[in-house]
């Protein structure tokens, strides 16, 4: 995967949203980016403004983890990896939304971490878990362009909505993103809607660690 990241415009109850519709390693870089705090990693999750024609199911909220329970979205192989992405993390959050006619769903999570070699070990952990079949029997690479420093997104004909789905994972210097898509019916979120998933939500993160205020939203419907 090649790095460089792309330039446009401009928590605690999510387990069971974030993965209705139920990720490969790299190069972790030298830990230069900035770490990012609660309200940035709030502001780095896709409002209803960066979404539109979607519905808000759960506004972006952003909290610190409990070490007992860790977010419902780090899941790993493992205990060990598990660890390794679970453990290390300052600030987590999530963003949700619907569209009708089929209650097709739009999941977004941030995991921040507190320099990038930490985020880069936390990316393959949660990429081994995330990859291939888990979002679905027979998953099939989906090309979401280059967003980030690392980035991989499957889709299955049948995710846990009953229809088809995406898991997309991206990291963006000291943060692991994530997206997911599903749906009831039979229509599936298409492959370019979830590269504009990812490419804005990658320039987000970007922008928080540039010390900006994330402005990158998708075009008005």
């Amino acid at each position: 995967m090649t790095k460089r990241h792309w330039h446009t415009r401009g928590a605690a109850a999510v387990a069971a949203a974030l993965l209705l519709a139920g990720c490969s390693g790299g190069d972790g870089g030298s830990g230069g980016a900035k770490a990012l705090g609660k309200a940035e990693v709030t502001s780095v999750l896709p409002d209803a403004k960066a979404v539109p024609g979607w519905r808000s199911v759960m506004k972006p909220d952003a909290q610190e983890p409990n070490p007992e329970f860790p977010p419902s979205v780090c899941l790993s192989v493992n205990k060990k990896k598990r660890a390794t992405a679970c453990d290390h993390i300052t600030y987590w959050g999530a963003s949700a939304y619907a569209r009708k006619p089929d209650g097709t769903s739009l999941n977004f999570w941030t995991l921040a971490y507190k320099d990038e070699k930490s985020a880069d070990a936390a990316y393959d952990a949660l990429a081994e878990y995330y990859g291939g079949d888990r979002v679905g029997v027979g998953a099939v690479p989906v090309d979401i362009g280059d967003p980030g420093a690392e980035h991989v997104a499957n889709r299955a004909g049948m995710g846990t909505m009953g229809g088809p789905a995406t898991i997309a994972q991206v990291r963006v210097g000291t943060t692991v993103l994530g997206i997911s898509t599903g749906t009831q019916g039979e229509k599936a979120v298409s492959d370019q809607e979830v590269k504009d998933f990812a490419a804005m939500f990658a320039e987000r993160a970007q922008q928080a660690q540039n010390g900006e205020k994330p402005s990158s939203a998708l075009p008005g419907q």
